[in-house]
């Protein structure tokens, strides 16, 4: 009886951690210039982790200067259900969130970390217009 208890136990700690966990995955909207999150937006959209795979598909190169975070523009912060490896000259590493920087004088880029939290700066090919308004988000206004 009393294995039974905890057999019961452990298997419904187990689904309670997992739906907790799923239920805040959030995507987040940073204004640099505000230093703080604009907008939030709920991690229910297949077509977002699209758009970021193809991202992540077409990076060509690390992006080169000194301070990579800018004075101004925005960062989407998009966490990634289920993860994805990446392998290429620059990143090998398996990805469970992605950042997107939009400075507002250049093209977008991206930040990942790897398994010991460093952070990586990688450029890539893509248009951000469609990520951006699935989001509904114009950071022109």
């Amino acid at each position: 009886m009393i294995k039974k208890v905890l057999v019961f136990l452990f298997i419904f700690q187990l689904l309670s951690t997992s739906g907790i966990a799923q239920t805040k995955q959030q995507i987040q909207i940073f204004d640099i210039d505000q230093d703080k999150v604009i907008k939030t937006v709920q991690l229910t959209n297949a077509d977002v982790q699209q758009e970021v795979e193809k991202f992540l598909k077409g990076i060509t190169g690390v992006y080169a200067k000194y301070n990579p975070i800018p004075s101004n523009g925005y960062m989407v912060r998009i966490p990634l259900e289920p993860t994805i490896m990446i392998r290429n000259k620059w990143f090998d590493d398996l990805v469970d969130e992605v950042t997107i920087i939009l400075p507002s004088q250049e093209d977008p880029y991206l930040m990942l970390f790897n398994d010991e939290n460093q952070p990586f700066f990688l450029t890539f090919e893509g248009n951000t217009e469609k990520l951006l308004e699935i989001l509904d988000f114009n950071p022109e206004q």
